[in-house]
């Protein structure tokens, strides 16, 4: 066998290495064939299949995504509902969210206890809203929570400088934030009380759609 053989730092044969791989593949096939039956009920199925935006296949795929990353916390069998939760540090690791820079706010604003840790519920329901297949309202809405930094339900001058520092990763010197704040709010605020409310931002975003720019998560491994 080569692994008795081998020397250090020489790679296995080609057959080998194929048939590791095709070992690998075939094994996460037959468990998410099985994952019908032992993952989840289909009553769970159906329930997330109706809160969100994604097939069945694709639900499966997300709940290995969210065990790849951390597969001793994570339990094969959920049919229980098992109370797992997964920190943030691990979930802002993730390819998709790495080099966002919302990617905290992201989490706080799609995780139930706000801190940025996920069960598979809030991780669920994130990639739901950024996936391509949800409808504009939906990501203007969370948009405006994610932008909202203070939490009180507007958004201020301040949690738009905040922003529009994000937006542009630090380009803007302090003066040219200030004065593209000012001219947002001068614009959206419709009852002219110098903060922005959700109906403010819904308007708003029609004009200026960067505002949005904040959901570019890529789902292919999802739909894959």
């Amino acid at each position: 066998m080569w692994r008795k053989t081998r020397r250090e730092g020489q790679r296995p044969p080609i057959k080998v290495t194929l048939r590791k791989e095709w070992w690998d593949k075939n094994q996460r096939s037959e468990l998410e064939m099985g994952n019908k039956q032992t993952i989840f009920t289909p009553e769970q199925l159906d329930a997330y299949q109706d809160c969100t935006f994604f097939t069945r296949k694709e639900i499966l795929r997300l709940f290995y995504k969210y065990r790849d990353l951390a597969p001793q916390l994570v339990p094969l069998d959920y049919t229980s509902r098992p109370n797992v939760t997964l920190p943030y540090e691990l979930i802002g690791s993730m390819p998709e969210l790495k080099d966002n820079p919302f990617r905290q706010r992201i989490a706080e604003v799609f995780s139930e206890s706000g801190d940025g840790n996920m069960t598979l519920d809030d991780f669920l329901d994130m990639f739901s809203v950024l996936s391509e297949m949800a409808p504009r309202d939906l990501k203007a809405y969370y948009a405006f929570k994610i932008y909202d930094f203070n939490n009180d339900d507007y958004i201020c001058k301040s949690d738009l400088e905040k922003t529009v520092n994000k937006l542009t990763r630090n380009e803007l010197t302090p003066e040219e934030v200030s004065l593209a704040c000012e001219k947002v709010i001068y614009e959206a605020d419709l009852d002219n009380d110098g903060k922005l409310s959700l109906e403010d931002f819904q308007h708003m975003i029609i004009r200026a759609p960067d505002f949005l720019r904040f959901h570019v998560v890529y789902t292919d491994s999802v739909s894959a």
